[in-house]
C-alpha cells in the first residue's frame, strides 16, 4: 500500500528538520554523533536512497509520521507502508516469503515472541546498531536481529463518566455482564502476548479468560476499537495498550487508566530488518533512526514510552521504574503460541 503524501506530511517533515532534531542535540555537540549524518543545520546528508518497504502494526498516523521523519533525515528514500495487526502483517509477510518474493525490508511490530519465531526460521537480518550501547541489552536480541522501540503496557481502560477505577484484573471478573471490551489475539500482536502472559501468571490464568468469556466480553480486532468503546460508553472498561488511552484522555475523551497492582504485560514493538533486503543500506538507517535519540523523541512526541534514559518520556506516564512488569520466558511464549490461540479459540469460539 502506497503512502499518501498530503500536505501535513511535508508540514511534518520541515517542522522535524527544524525544529525537533536541533532541540534534541546538545548546543555544543557534534552533530553526526547521534550516528545520523546531519549537517550542522540539522538537515539531513543524502545517504540510501530507493525504496524501503516498511511492514508494521503501529497505528497509521503514527506509522506514517515515523516513515516522514525518517524521509526528513534521508531525503533519498522513500518509504512505503504497509499497515496492519500484527497476526495479519505477519502472516502477510510469512506468505509472500514462501512465494519466494518478500516485500517487507523492515518490520516494526508488537512482540518480541514474533521476532523470535522469524529468526528461528533465519528471517532476519543481524545488524549491530551504534545506538545498541545506549539500550538496555533487556530490549533487545542478543544477536542485534532485532531491537525493542518503545514500551507499550496492557492497563485497564476505563470511562470516568460511567464506571470506577478498579485494583486488579480480577477486578474485572466481579462486574455484570457487558462491561469489558478487549483486543482479539488472533488479530492483535499485543493480545496474543498477553494471553502467553496472562495464563502463565498465577492468580490469573484460563481461569479470569474464562470469566471473561461468561461476562460476554466485546471482543475487537484491535486496541482502537477497544479504545473506541470505552470512551463511547458501549463497554465501560477496555484491556487496552496504554498509550492510547493516555492519549485519547489527554484529547479530552472521558477515559483514565489503572495499572493493576499485580502487574503489567509489556511489549516493546522491535523493529527489524528482513533477510535478503534488497535495500539494506536503507533498512539499517531506518533502524539506527527508531533508536537514537532523535527516534526516540518522536516516540515521546507521539506519546509512547521511550527506552532510552537521556529522552523524557511524555507527560501522564508514570517513571519506568513505577512500572511493575509481567514476564514470562520468550521461548515459552513462542513454543507454545499456537496452542495458546487455539484454545481461546476454543473457549470463545468463532467473534
Amino acid at each position: 500500500m502506497r503512502r499518501r503524501r498530503g500536505s501535513f506530511f511535508v508540514a511534518f517533515v520541515f517542522w522535524m528538520a527544524a525544529v525537533v532534531i536541533p532541540a534534541v542535540l546538545p548546543a555544543a555537540a557534534d552533530p553526526s554523533a547521534s550516528g545520523i549524518p546531519l549537517l550542522s543545520s540539522g538537515v539531513a546528508l543524502a545517504a540510501p536512497k530507493g525504496q524501503l518497504r516498511l511492514y508494521t502494526s503501529q497505528p497509521d498516523a503514527d506509522a506514517q509520521k515515523t516513515a516522514a521523519a525518517f524521509e526528513a533525515l534521508y531525503p533519498g528514500v522513500e518509504v512505503i507502508i504497509f499497515r496492519s495487526g500484527t497476526e495479519e502483517v505477519v502472516s502477510r509477510f510469512l506468505l509472500e516469503a514462501e512465494a519466494g518474493a518478500p516485500q517487507a525490508d523492515v518490520l516494526l511490530i508488537a512482540d518480541a515472541p514474533t521476532f523470535e519465531i522469524l529468526k528461528s526460521r533465519g528471517m532476519l537480518e543481524s545488524y549491530r546498531s551504534p545506538h545498541a550501547d545506549d539500550i538496555d541489552p533487556a530490549y533487545y536480541d542478543p544477536d542485534f536481529t532485532y531491537y525493542g522501540t518503545k514500551i507499550m503496557a496492557t492497563v485497564i481502560a476505563y470511562n470516568t463518566l460511567l464506571a470506577r477505577p478498579l485494583e486488579s484484573w480480577n477486578d474485572l471478573k466481579s462486574l455484570r455482564p457487558g462491561q469489558v471490551a478487549m483486543p482479539d489475539p488472533n488479530y492483535s500482536g499485543a493480545a496474543a502476548y498477553n494471553l502467553g502472559v496472562f495464563t502463565r501468571t498465577p492468580g490469573i490464568g484460563w481461569e479470569w479468560y474464562e470469566a471473561l468469556r461468561q461476562g460476554r466480553v466485546l471482543m475487537t480486532q484491535g486496541n482502537g476499537a477497544v479504545l473506541r468503546a470505552v470512551a463511547s460508553g458501549e463497554r465501560p472498561y477496555g484491556i487496552i495498550v496504554e498509550y492510547l488511552a493516555i492519549r485519547a484522555k489527554q484529547d479530552g475523551s472521558p477515559v483514565d487508566i489503572v495499572y493493576p497492582k499485580e502487574g503489567v504485560p509489556v511489549i516493546t514493538e522491535p523493529v527489524g530488518i528482513v533477510k535478503g533486503t534488497k535495500n539494506l543500506e536503507a533498512a539499517q538507517a531506518f533502524v539506527d533512526f527508531l533508536l537514537s535519540r532523535e527516534g526516540q523523541a518522536l516516540a515521546a512526541e507521539m506519546g509512547y514510552m521511550p527506552l532510552r534514559h537521556d529522552v523524557e518520556p511524555p507527560a501522564g506516564f508514570p517513571p519506568l521504574s513505577d512500572i511493575r512488569a509481567l514476564s514470562v520466558d520468550t521461548g515459552v511464549l513462542v513454543a507454545e503460541r499456537e496452542n495458546d490461540k487455539e484454545r481461546f479459540n476454543e473457549l470463545f469460539g468463532e467473534w
